[in-house]
């Protein structure tokens, strides 16, 4: 299965059309329909559909071309795509819960699951053991076998316990550094198996699939009915070629789910749903806390270009792998889980916005199609007309409030003794209460009289950014209270804006 950022083809060509006509100005999605137009026409695709998904619904979904080219059946939102590598996440879940059903445990040996890892023979003598974690992190220091795992899918079981038995050669010492594995999730696909007693592909559906209603999503793609798929092409030599359908196997837990939009979509407003963390019911198939574990790095983190060509210049995204998904930091559009899947007939990516609570996601049905970039592209032209929803802030609590009323009164009197008891222990042996008037005094003669009613920015329960206009400028703060009860305010720092 090919990695989460695949490289992307040049997009040039002509305006989309929305799935009921030509858009009209007012079109929110015109731009976004727009690039993929352009991708599907440069990238040589047959047919591909694509969806953003907000409030926890399908709001948006738009298809092109055609599902097969021998009965030029159009691509429409029922129709399945194989989605490769965004099965990984399906699997790392559903190890999760298996954890939580106190099943298995992250940091227990991978080989205390399935044995025929007992005996490896690792490439150091200070390695260390292969961990149920490692293998989701991707760190176990397999070598990346894109191009061979890609055709692994249908392996037999028997032939995969054979090829375990035997030992894998390492291209690293464990945990040493990140390197996309299949092999690795084939591994989990053995452990989810061996743990739960039963074949993986029915554990992944039974924990995910039927309780979110994916009712048109399984392992086995020839058990869909032939008018329903999207049969997967080759573009080799300036001609399309067909590739032959892959069938189920001892590697499906690492890319073998076939879904359509209006399936995908109920998976992707699930994920989004277990963010920001609340008070309501947690009533889905996986606890959100689980879900936002997905998020959680190997802390091999890399920097690089966002993919795509509407990024800002000198746009840097920072990336870690997570479980199952890759976690990201944009520079314009903040904090971000995606995936790709790469498979022999087959192109996918999912690209969430947490915070945002917006998805979106694409199926090709051309080999490694590689939609990351328009992905990116439309995101950022969605965001840019308010389509893509607002980061959601952070509430502020009412220690905090407290908190910054305290240091606006301290501001506005010029003395420490304005906050009351709302001072931790440290905050005047740091900086004595003349030192501390001395300072309100400058900065006052600098500014002058200050707003600082002006509504904090929560950074946390008990942390605050904010900005007071004042009548010669501006004042930029940040609060932080101590981990007491009740929070009390550790530091105050106060700084005129520069011009």
């Amino acid at each position: 299965m090919k990695r989460a950022f695949p490289l992307v083809l040049l997009l040039t060509a002509l305006a989309a059309r929305h799935a009921h006509g030509a858009p009209a100005e007012s079109d929110p999605y015109a731009a976004s329909d727009a690039v993929f137009a352009n991708f599907v026409l440069d990238a040589h695709i047959p047919g591909l559909v694509y969806g953003v998904v907000e409030g926890g619904r399908l709001v948006h979904v738009k298809t092109f071309g055609v599902q097969d080219l021998e009965s030029k059946r159009p691509v429409t939102p029922d129709t399945l795509f194989r989605i490769a590598s965004m099965t990984k996440a399906f699997t790392a879940l559903t190890v999760l819960k298996l954890r939580d059903e106190g099943k298995l445990k992250l940091d227990d040996l991978a080989e205390q699951y399935v044995p025929e890892l007992r005996g490896w023979r690792y490439p150091t003598l200070d390695s260390p053991r292969i961990r149920v974690r490692d293998l989701l992190n991707h760190v176990a220091g397999f070598v990346t076998d894109d191009p061979w795992g890609d055709r692994q899918t249908p392996m037999a079981e028997k032939d995969f316990t054979a090829l375990l038995r035997a030992g894998v050669p390492f291209t690293r010492a464990p945990q040493t550094q990140f390197e996309y594995s299949n092999l690795g999730f084939a591994i989990l696909g053995r452990t989810v198996s061996n743990v739960s007693r039963a074949p993986f592909e029915q554990t992944i559906s039974q924990t995910i699939l039927e309780p979110l209603g994916m009712s048109s999503s399984g392992f086995v793609a020839d058990a869909a009915p032939r008018e329903r798929r999207a049969l997967g092409y080759r573009w080799e030599d300036d001609a399309w070629r067909l590739e032959p359908t892959l069938g189920p196997g001892a590697f499906g837990a690492m890319g073998g789910i076939q879904t359509s939009a209006n399936d995908y979509a109920k998976w992707v407003a699930f994920l989004l749903s277990a963010w920001p963390p609340r008070d309501d019911a947690d009533n889905g198939p996986v606890k959100r806390a689980t879900v936002r574990e997905l998020a959680q790095g190997s802390n091999f983190p890399s920097l690089r270009l966002r993919p795509g060509h509407d990024a800002p210049p000198g746009c840097r995204l920072a990336a870690t792998y997570g479980m199952g998904m890759l976690v990201m930091t944009d520079c314009e559009l903040g904090f971000a889980l995606g995936h790709g899947g790469g498979y022999p007939g087959y192109g996918s990516y999912v690209l969430l916005f947490p915070n945002r609570g917006a998805g979106l996601f694409a199926f090709a049905n051309r080999t490694y199609a590689g939609p990351s970039g328009a992905l990116w592209d439309a995101a950022a032209a969605l965001a840019r007309a308010g389509t893509l929803g607002a980061e959601r802030g952070l509430p502020v609590s009412a220690a905090l409030q407290a908190g910054y009323r305290a240091a606006g009164a301290m501001y506005r009197a010029g003395d420490v003794n304005a906050a009351g008891n709302l001072l931790a222990m440290n905050f005047l042996l740091d900086r004595s209460a003349d030192g501390r008037a001395r300072d309100f005094a400058a900065l006052r003669a600098a500014v002058g009289e200050c707003d600082t009613d002006a509504p904090p920015t929560a950074t946390g329960a008990l942390t605050a950014e904010f900005t007071w206009k004042c009548t010669q400028g501006r004042v930029s703060g940040n609060l932080e209270l101590a981990p007491t009860d009740p929070p009390r305010i550790q530091e105050l720092l106060l700084k005129r804006v520069a011009p």
